[in-house]
Parts: C-alpha cells; sequence; structure tokens
C-alpha cells in the first residue's frame, strides 16, 4: 500500500517550502525550513541538504523526523512523520536519489549530501477555519490569504 498517496504526491509537488524537524541527542527539537524535496516513490521523500549542519548532525543522532509542508493561500497539507538517513555523494544510490533533486534546483545549490525520509504516518494539515466552519471554501481561503499577503492571481496582475 502506497502512504504517499497522489493528493499528498500532488500536494507535496506544489509546495515551495517544507518544514523540517528534527531532534538532538538530547532531545532538544530543531525545525529548519527546506526548498528541494521531493517524492522518490510511494513511501520516502527525498530532501537536498544544502546548509543545515544541525539538522545532519540530528539525523545522524536520532532518524526520528517529521516534514511539514502547507500550501499558504489553501491553507492545507501534509505532516510526514518517519525515520530519516543521510545519503553521501560516493555512496552507490546517491546519483540516483540526488536527480528528482536536481531538476527542481538546476545547478543553483550544491548538496552536501541528501536527506532520505522512510515514511511511516501521514496526517492532515488543515487551518482551524474548515474544521470550526464547515462551510468554508477553499475559494475563500485562498481569496482571503492573497487579501492577507497582498498578491494577487498571475491572470489578474497582467491587467
Amino acid at each position: 500500500m502506497s502512504i504517499l498517496t497522489a493528493e499528498v504526491r500532488e500536494a507535496l509537488e506544489r509546495a515551495v517550502l517544507c518544514w523540517f524537524a528534527s531532534v538532538d541527542r538530547e532531545g532538544a527539537p530543531n525545525v529548519s525550513p527546506k526548498e528541494v524535496f521531493a517524492a522518490l516513490d510511494d513511501r520516502r521523500i527525498a530532501v537536498a541538504n544544502i546548509a543545515s549542519p544541525r539538522t545532519a548532525r540530528n539525523v545522524r543522532a536520532d532518524g526520528r523526523v517529521c516534514v511539514s509542508f502547507v500550501d499558504v493561500f489553501v491553507q492545507r497539507g501534509f505532516k510526514l512523520t518517519g525515520a530519516a538517513s543521510l545519503v553521501q555523494p560516493g555512496d552507490a544510490e546517491f546519483e540516483t536519489i540526488r536527480a528528482p533533486l536536481r531538476a527542481i534546483a538546476g545547478d543553483r545549490f550544491h548538496f552536501i549530501n541528501v536527506i532520505v525520509v522512510e515514511v511511516s504516518k501521514v496526517e492532515p494539515i488543515v487551518a482551524p477555519s474548515y474544521r470550526f466552519f464547515p462551510d468554508t471554501a477553499e475559494a475563500d481561503q485562498v481569496r482571503a490569504a492573497m487579501d492577507r499577503y497582498g498578491v494577487r492571481p498571475r491572470d489578474e496582475r497582467s491587467r
């Protein structure tokens, strides 16, 4: 059974930023933004380590992680929990695992290594409006977020 369903994978592909949570040896949390990530298959995601020595140290010490991503306009997303490991340049699978990340980033960034997360649990992230007001429409959420951020849809910007 695929834990990364089509819905989760589509949301992951649309996301421009995710939040990667890890813990250190003492159990202290660390959350850092990541902008280059992709699904590898129906159970694993890859996250480029571009500038995250603390995240890498934490993954080495304790592989339990959480990766969250939300579409800020729709105000929905997913939380992925699982076990992470580092794939280093020179490892047999590095080039294969790095390929979908390179497709996203091109040569813009140097990857120190790649974090692979074997996802064991997926949970939806939903803005409180959807829970407390069942008639909340996605279009209304998008409109409110655009107003808040002071942006307009692309087709309206050219007018």
